[in-house]
């Protein structure tokens, strides 16, 4: 895989980049943080790239990934959750449940999602998922899409091959807050289960519809 990527950016360039992180973020499970990090010492080591390319690349590989992911569990995440949820115990009113959280917590999960690796492949289809709005969606997942490129990419140029040394403790750190956050979360909801299925309720009365 990592010859792969350094195929792609050594021939490709920014095109390399923005395939590879867009791929990432539609839900393909590739190292579009590694493809990032490589574009940007090689900006720096031979000077055939720009960094604000390479940044500006990744950028528009997670936006248009993430949006098309977005569409994608958008169209067909709910007819499936409706036709297969009630055998994992995803019945309706959880359904709803889902709908809710990422209505008035969504935007958090696709901002820092964009910083760990299985929520920056998930978190746009989730959002599909659920229906969040797509407004905010947007917003968030361009905030953090630029946050994420100019600081893995910035300093990948910046720091060249010893970003690795500080990479990988971010990643364990960010990852480690997320689960721990999520993990926090969800025993939140559980212990708080019924009114949050009553406000859910409340929110989206009636049957869920396949499509909003």
């Amino acid at each position: 895989m990592k010859d792969l990527i350094q195929y792609f950016v050594s021939n490709y360039g920014y095109a390399g980049v923005a395939l590879i992180v867009g791929l990432e973020s539609m839900g393909v499970p590739l190292p579009g943080e590694t493809a990032l990090i490589f574009a940007a010492i090689y900006a720096g080591a031979t000077h055939q790239l720009d960094v604000f390319g390479v940044i500006a690349a990744a950028v528009l590989g997670a936006v248009v990934g993430d949006n098309i992911g977005y569409l994608v569990g958008r169209r067909y995440g709910m007819p499936l959750l409706l036709r297969h949820g009630p055998r994992i115990g995803i019945d309706a009113p959880r359904i709803k449940l889902g709908r809710y959280m990422f209505a008035h917590y969504g935007a958090p999960v696709v901002f820092f999602g964009r910083f760990v690796a299985l929520l920056r492949t998930l978190a746009a289809l989730l959002a599909g998922v659920n229906q969040m709005h797509w407004a905010p969606f947007v917003v968030a997942n361009l905030a953090g899409a630029v946050v994420w490129a100019s600081v893995f990419g910035g300093g990948a140029y910046a720091l060249g091959r010893q970003i690795h040394k500080v990479a990988g403790p971010i990643g364990i750190v960010a990852g480690v807050v997320a689960i721990g956050a999520l993990v926090a979360f969800g025993v939140f909801v559980k212990r708080h289960e019924r009114r949050f299925l009553a406000r859910a309720e409340a929110e989206f009365p009636g049957p869920v519809a396949e499509k909003p």
